[in-house]
C-alpha cells in the first residue's frame, strides 16, 4: 500500500513539475482571417492568423492563438486585433506557449496553448494591393485610349 501511495505522490510531483508557463516563445507575421470572442463556460479571444512571408501568403495551416483570460491588461491589444482584422492589417504578434496537463486543463484561459503578448501593426494597407503600387492614387483615370481593330484590315496586310 506504501508502495502505490509513493508511486501516485511521485507521479503527481513529476505531473505537477512537468507544467511551464513559458515553453515557447516567437513572433509571427500575417494577417487575421479569424477574430471571435467565445466560449461555452468561459469567453475568451480567439484568433486565427494567416502568415506571410515577404509580402506572399503563405500555403501553410493558419496559426490559432488565444488571448488569454487571467490577464487584465489586453484590452487595447483586443482593440489593435478587432481594427486589424476589420482593415486586413499585416500584423506581427509576439506569444508564448504553456505545456503541461495543468496549465490550461479546463481551457478557462483560452482554447489554444499559444497566448499573445503584444501585437504590431506592419502595414495599414497591405490588403490594398492596387493602393500599394499606385502610389495612393487609387481610382484615379489618367488617360483612356481607345483602340479599334478592323478585321479586314489585317486581312489586307497578311496577304
Amino acid at each position: 500500500m506504501k508502495k502505490i501511495l509513493a508511486f501516485i505522490v511521485m507521479a503527481g510531483c513529476i505531473l505537477l513539475s512537468g507544467c511551464k508557463e513559458r515553453y515557447s516563445e516567437g513572433e509571427k507575421v500575417g494577417n487575421l482571417i479569424e477574430f471571435t470572442k467565445k466560449g461555452v463556460i468561459w469567453d475568451s479571444w480567439e484568433g486565427r492568423l494567416n502568415m506571410t512571408q515577404t509580402g506572399m501568403n503563405t500555403s501553410g495551416e493558419p496559426f490559432s492563438f488565444s488571448f488569454d483570460n487571467d490577464r487584465t491588461d489586453q484590452d487595447s491589444l483586443i482593440k489593435t486585433m478587432y481594427q486589424a482584422q476589420a482593415e486586413g492589417w499585416k500584423i506581427k504578434i509576439k506569444y508564448h506557449e504553456t505545456w503541461g496537463p495543468f496549465v490550461n486543463f479546463w481551457m478557462n484561459r483560452g482554447e489554444t496553448d499559444y497566448f499573445i503578448d503584444d501585437v504590431t501593426v506592419i502595414d495599414k494597407d497591405f490588403a490594398n494591393v492596387a493602393k500599394r503600387f499606385s502610389g495612393g492614387r487609387q481610382g484615379v483615370v489618367v488617360d483612356t485610349i481607345y483602340l479599334v481593330i478592323d478585321k479586314n484590315e489585317l486581312l489586307n496586310r497578311q496577304k
